[in-house]
């Protein structure tokens, strides 16, 4: 035998050695308090796996990790070749917008490698916290060749009795001119895991299930231009989910679909939030893992209310007289926005908008102007369009609108998941941030923690919000149990645009559902940097005047959240805290009456309560001055709600 075959079989037996001892391996890491554990192994086929436990039984049991590239599956034929030392996140950071401004992450984590007979493979670092799971892969290679990956072998393999709150996700290229997907799909409740999406696309994020008395909250977080965004995949046999990308059409012309680096790189985290439905709407998690806010010019950052013509007269009042009678809807309500949409740069002009906004300013009013996204994803004419596409035009108009005085901007009409998509947004975020801008994406896809990372973006559409509701008497009917999921589901960590708050009546044939006390609880229950009301100048003055006084005083920003009650599809009680003040909106999304018990002892010394309802003539509110008391019992009328303020 010669000298090199004696140093090839020496290494083949060596690494032949450290996989049967790395596969007999099963790696374990720990939430801070105990009650969440990870295992982490290779199986006799090489393939990597993972199970969550939550108090010693199993949640997520035997799931698969792995990726193939483009020369290479992953997916079988690995050992593990090691763990990095356990390490603590302890992590403390500010937000302008959300549900909570001081946040406190506490995680333990570990980094585990996974490789196969030729030394390639890929690591998955975990962290674990007392609300979940995260976990994310890493790519450690770097050279001339590019690394793409052409499909995730990720997988939540639930028992077979869980259920599922779940959105299906809309087929690439489909609906009004061409403009899906967009997140804008109505949540299918309780579905046995294992159950089809039957349009084959797979289900958006965050993905809700119950198991027993659990509950699992699925999303991604993290996307940083290099990975695209993902879902989940339309088939889940024995309950098993498995990650799924995004359609082809889902690209920017000529841009990459898939993920794609030539430098080492992180795909996004995947995100499990964990527990009770009070840990769910509580939980920051999937802001948490989150990039930390870029450098930006503070005085960006200023979260708020606004005012919006379209929402009720639509494309023919986008006028100079229309617009201005909504500067002064917004400077009387003592909101800080006025929003003008589509086609304003026909209909009004660059320079007529220059004096709108210079007459905004004087009354302490800033104005944001809607934008289409443009390119050849859609058919949708509507104007300015083709403004934002290069980094030299993006330039040439946030400049131009920082000399205008505009404060912000609304992008419509995204292209999807893909990549170069992705990349589209974080530079167009990015751009604007350098020019003072806040950003708001519609028709776009789920921002996934990027309201931390970015700051000046403000909230994202990807719901189907308030204007469907303007459109579709089906929409209408839906209304109410659609609104009950969403503090668990889409708004559960990030910013969300549903335009909420229609309080006299739709300005279309579609007869709203929903009572006045409803959709005024939908001003605190959903989280939104700016806030843009569904309310014309006409109708907010059919409000009594105690009510109008309540919303000018209404926090534009929260410092805490507690779950009061609630099951998504039937009904939800949160209470939000600004300052010494606590917020109480509850919102019944079934047909029958219900009474709702509050135990104020869950917020200390309360001086007095300021309740409103909704009053005996359809359509009314009543407003009530109670004095403090230990318990309450407030009843929600049949597709009803009510808010109540506690003064410490």
């Amino acid at each position: 035998m010669n000298r090199g075959y004696h140093y090839r079989l020496f290494h083949m037996l060596v690494a032949l050695g450290a996989a049967t001892m790395a596969n007999a391996h099963d790696a374990t890491i720990s939430s801070p308090d105990g009650h969440i554990t990870v295992q982490v192994w290779v199986d006799d086929n090489g393939s990597a796996l993972y199970s969550v436990l939550v108090d010693g039984n199993q949640l997520i049991d035997s799931a698969s990790l792995g990726v193939e590239m483009q020369d290479v599956n992953f997916k079988s034929g690995l050992y593990f070749a090691g763990e990095a030392a356990k390490t603590t996140i302890n992590d403390r950071y500010e937000l302008k917008t959300g549900k909570r401004k001081w946040n406190h992450y506490l995680a333990h984590q570990c980094q585990f490698k996974f490789r196969d007979r030729q030394g390639k493979g890929f690591d998955v670092v975990f962290r674990v916290s007392d609300d979940g799971v995260a976990f994310r892969y890493y790519f450690p290679y770097a050279g001339p060749d590019t690394v793409r990956i052409v499909e995730e072998h990720t997988s939540f393999r639930f028992p077979g009795h869980a259920k599922g709150w779940l959105q299906p996700m809309a087929v690439a290229k489909s609906g009004w001119e061409q403009t899906n997907p967009s997140y804008e799909e109505h949540y299918q409740q309780g579905l046995p895991v294992g159950t089809p999406e039957s349009t084959g696309t797979g289900w958006v994020y965050p993905a809700l299930f119950q198991v027993d008395s659990l509950w699992v909250l699925i999303t991604e977080a993290g996307l940083d231009g290099r990975y695209c965004a993902t879902r989940l995949g339309p088939e889940s046999p024995q309950g098993e989910y498995r990650i799924g990308f995004p359609d082809p059409r889902e690209v920017m012309p000529g841009g990459e679909l898939l993920p794609a680096s030539d430098q080492p790189f992180y795909s996004p985290w995947r995100v499990m939030t964990i527990g009770s439905l009070a840990t769910l709407v509580e939980s920051n998690l999937g802001i948490n893992v989150a990039d930390p806010a870029i450098p930006l010019w503070e005085g960006t950052i200023r979260p708020g209310k606004s005012s919006w013509s379209w929402i009720n007269s639509k494309d023919d009042f986008i006028t100079y007289e229309e617009q201005k009678k909504y500067i002064d809807f917004a400077a009387d309500m003592q909101w800080q926005y006025c929003l003008v949409d589509v086609n304003w740069d026909r209909k009004i002009g660059y320079e007529r908008i220059a004096e709108l906004a210079s007459y905004a300013a004087a009354k302490g009013v800033g104005l944001l102007l809607w934008y289409n996204s443009a390119g050849s994803w859609n058919t949708v004419e509507y104007t300015p369009k083709d403004k934002l596409l290069t980094p030299e035009s993006r330039e040439s108009e946030f400049a131009r609108l920082n000399a205008m005085g505009i404060k912000g901007i609304k992008i419509d009409f995204f292209g999807g998941d893909g990549q170069s998509v992705v990349r589209y947004y974080i530079d167009i975020l990015k751009d604007a941030a350098r020019h003072g801008l806040l950003v708001n994406f519609h028709g776009a896809t789920l921002p996934r923690g990027w309201s931390r990372t970015y700051p000046n973006l403000m909230t994202v559409e990807a719901v189907r919000g308030f204007e469907m509701v303007t459109f579709s008497q089906e929409d209408a009917d839906k209304q109410a149990t659609h609104c009950t999921i969403l503090p668990f589901t889409r708004n559960a960590f990030d910013p969300m645009d549903y335009t909420p708050m229609n309080l006299h009546k739709v300005q279309t044939p579609v007869q709203r559902r929903t009572t006045a006390a409803f959709e005024l609880a939908t001003s605190i229950l959903f989280v939104s940097g700016i806030q843009h009301y569904a309310e014309s100048p006409e109708g907010m003055a059919t409000v009594p005047g105690l009510v109008r006084d309540f919303l000018r005083e209404l926090p534009d920003s929260w410092d805490d959240v507690k779950f009061i009650g609630g099951f998504p599809g039937k009904d939800v009680v949160i209470a939000r805290r600004a300052g010494h003040r606590w917020y109480v909106a509850g919102i019944n999304g079934e047909q029958q009456e219900k009474d709702i018990h509050l135990d104020l002892t869950l917020f200390g010394e309360v001086e007095n309560v300021s309740l409103i309802t909704d009053g005996v003539s359809p359509g009314g509110l009543l407003h009530q001055e109670l004095g403090p008391a230990n318990n309450y019992r407030v009843t929600m009328k049949s597709n009803g709600g009510f808010v109540m303020v506690l003064n410490q």
